[in-house]
């Protein structure tokens, strides 16, 4: 998907991170859905990140749903 974001079994157990990071895509994902922009969970969280990081998780967040298959439960049976 990306360069930015690995996925390494040995690094909490395999969940997506910043590359060269502990960094989890879900902690950052989080601290988005709180309503921080970009700039403060660099400066405030995460001085490793750049904003561009924060970007690419977001971006892979859209990546992973964009991938899943939906399947809809026929209700006309």
């Amino acid at each position: 998907m990306n360069n930015r974001i690995a996925v390494d079994p040995t690094v909490h157990f395999g969940k997506p991170c910043v590359a060269g990071t502990r960094i989890t895509v879900q902690n950052v994902l989080e601290l988005v859905r709180e309503g921080l922009s970009f700039g403060e969970i660099v400066d405030s969280y995460y001085p490793d990140l750049s904003v561009e990081d924060v970007r690419t998780c977001v971006q892979y967040a859209i990546d992973a749903v964009a991938l899943e298959d939906i399947h809809l439960a026929n209700t006309n049976s």
